[in-house]
């Protein structure tokens, strides 16, 4: 049995007020890829499939097309949880018709112990999958009438139901979007909670052959191995620039787990973060062959730049964030000089004719310049 492990796809999400979602086919053309030449028999994906409740319509309309793709094109069932950027009842419309294609979503609280059963292409072993739909304490506290104080405890009631109805002769794999307490956060993941009540143990998915977790962004495992986050299909943050995106390929033979590999997928567009003064990272520009990547530009320069932005996007036309720690340093250590205050406006006017220009004022130049100062000044005594 091979399945993919995937979540937080965000589909229809926008960073800087930039659309994400050519970069997000790009990458879910590969994973169909990934799909037919590594004879997948399901793909798993832990919640956050869109980006926000109500999806744009362009992003339904991808989703629309990848699952038409794997489900009924390639014959491969996937198994989907909605996450706490889904909605569960939207993203679970037409859930009973849809399974007879193939497609299960498993967005019903109150069938958590019902598993997916899915048997592999050679039909010689079954693997049962169950999926806990994002939910808060309260959900969980009105959907069955018990005392529910936080996550912990809701997802301890959740599991143990399951528990109740598992097949130990079978692998049973467990899907959920929840925060497992000690793992590793990104910038791009929304809060579930103020004051870390969010947190659940890993503890609780030990008993399962394979637990394939979504919300966080980063690839990682916790507490064993088998209890996985497999990421983001794309870097949603600049805090993510150093993550090695991609989906979890997982293998199963004779109902134990064989083993568990990441497979990478390349962006069309990186995210990267750039360091250093305007004019090295103009010169770099010129010949980086990655300059359509999406970037955050930190400047050292500790003087004032006119346009820097403007200039960054001749070379780098995907700059989306500019920050200037350079220039804040240097103000914060400026010492005001008494003389400098007293600086005339020609003077003034000198310093910024070369900051902009890169020369000084000519003779010619100074005069005229002289000449409008004194204007200026002349008419307002007259006034």
């Amino acid at each position: 049995m091979k399945f993919i492990h995937t979540s937080d796809w965000h589909i229809g999400r926008q960073f800087h007020n930039v659309s994400l979602l050519d970069d997000q086919r790009f990458v879910l053309d590969q994973l169909v890829d990934i799909i037919r030449h590594q004879h997948i028999d399901a793909l798993i994906i832990a919640g956050d499939i869109y980006d926000r409740s109500i999806p744009p319509a362009n992003a339904v309309e991808l989703l629309d097309d990848v699952l038409k793709i794997i489900c009924l094109d390639l014959s491969v069932p996937v198994i989907m949880i909605p996450g706490n950027h889904d909605s569960a009842q939207r993203l679970g419309f037409g859930s009973q018709q849809l399974k007879q294609a193939g497609l299960h979503i498993l967005a019903d609280l109150s069938k958590v112990a019902e598993p997916v059963v899915i048997k592999n292409k050679d039909k010689n072993e079954t693997c049962n999958f169950y999926g806990i739909a994002y939910n808060d304490p309260e959900h969980v506290r009105n959907q069955f009438d018990v005392s529910i104080a936080d996550y912990q405890q809701a997802h301890v009631f959740l599991v143990n139901l399951i528990k109740l109805n598992k097949n130990q002769q079978q692998a049973n794999i467990i899907i959920s979007h929840c925060f497992v307490d000690g793992a590793e956060e990104s910038e791009s993941e929304r809060p579930l909670s103020i004051g870390g009540t969010d947190r659940i143990s890993a503890d609780l998915f030990k008993e399962f052959d394979y637990a394939a977790l979504g919300h966080l962004h980063g690839p990682q495992y916790k507490g064993e191995k088998y209890i996985r986050y497999s990421g983001s299909l794309l870097k949603y943050s600049f805090s993510e620039q150093h993550h090695n995106k991609g989906v979890t390929l997982v293998e199963l033979e004779n109902n134990k787990l064989k083993g568990i590999s990441h497979l990478p997928l390349t962006p069309l567009r990186n995210m990267r973060v750039i360091e250093g003064a305007l004019e090295e990272i103009l010169q770099q520009g010129r010949v980086d062959p990655d300059a359509e990547d999406y970037l955050l530009v930190r400047l050292t320069d500790t003087h004032a730049i006119l346009d820097a932005m403007g200039k960054l996007r001749d070379v780098y036309p995907n700059v989306l964030h500019l920050e200037k720690p350079g220039l804040m340093a240097s103000a914060e250590n400026y010492q005001i000089d008494r003389e400098k205050i007293k600086r005339s406006e020609l003077e003034m006017f000198h310093d910024f004719f070369n900051q902009v220009t890169g020369h000084e004022l000519s003779d010619l130049q100074a005069d005229a310049l002289k000449q409008t100062v004194s204007k200026l000044h002349h008419s307002q005594v007259s006034k």
